[in-house]
């Protein structure tokens, strides 16, 4: 794990938004299309509204979430709502959106078709993380109702995932996709969240720190 600190948050977001798009564009020199895939939730907010207006092959960058809750678009908890208005406009308005969710009552109604899309875009090529208080990543939570086959090594792309605390389903991409991203980065800011960070590094096992399937191959991004 390689730990970069920084003197305040907006000089984090604007920085790795700097540090995605080159990796990016690196990308696309030697590859036809290049896969970015980011989490949802308020803390990438501002990375999203520096990075969408970047020149760079937009048109061939594929987009989509680690995890989305099982809500529609309409709601304000939709993680692809906050990508529309986020990451998916000015530039990046071009780029192919690859969804997480259907319009279905449950997740696991969809889970095969939505996995389907995914799976030509895989590797990950620059993957973008957030990490909870409580260790978790993606929709990986401690205690989650399938989280030790979400974990395995030979999980499924995507599974549905139910977690005490969390008021709806959710899906999330799992353990062996995300470690298999090429490039890996996580955001976090606070006191609590670089506690949560010591903590799991300490920890040895993955299921109490989901954030072990990712940590020693990323960068992890802190500010206060």
């Amino acid at each position: 794990m390689n730990l970069t600190e920084y003197p305040d948050r907006e000089a984090m977001m604007i920085d790795l938004a700097g540090i995605i798009a080159g990796e990016l564009t690196a990308v696309l020199r030697h590859q036809d299309r290049a896969t970015l895939a980011v989490p949802g939730g308020t803390t990438p907010g501002p990375i999203f509204d520096a990075l969408c207006a970047v020149d760079l092959h937009w048109d061939r960058v594929d987009v989509m979430l680690t995890d989305e809750r099982w809500v529609p678009e309409s709601s304000d908890r939709s993680n692809t709502r906050l990508l529309r208005e986020r990451l998916l406009t000015d530039r990046a308005a071009a780029a192919h959106l690859i969804p997480l969710y259907a319009d279905a009552p449950t997740p696991e109604d969809a889970l095969p078709a939505l996995a389907d899309a995914i799976a030509p875009a895989l590797p990950i090529d620059v993957l973008l993380l957030g990490m909870g208080a409580d260790m978790h990543t993606a929709s990986l939570f401690p205690g989650a109702d399938r989280l030790a086959e979400a974990l395995a090594s030979d999980a499924p792309i995507l599974m549905a995932m139910r977690a005490p605390g969390a008021p709806e389903p959710r899906v999330t991409l799992t353990a062996p996709v995300l470690g298999g991203a090429v490039s890996t980065h996580i955001v976090i800011t606070g006191a609590d969240k670089r506690a949560a960070l010591d903590r799991a590094r300490a920890v040895a096992d993955p299921s109490q720190a989901p954030i072990m399937t990712v940590l020693n191959a990323a960068t992890v991004h802190w500010a206060e």
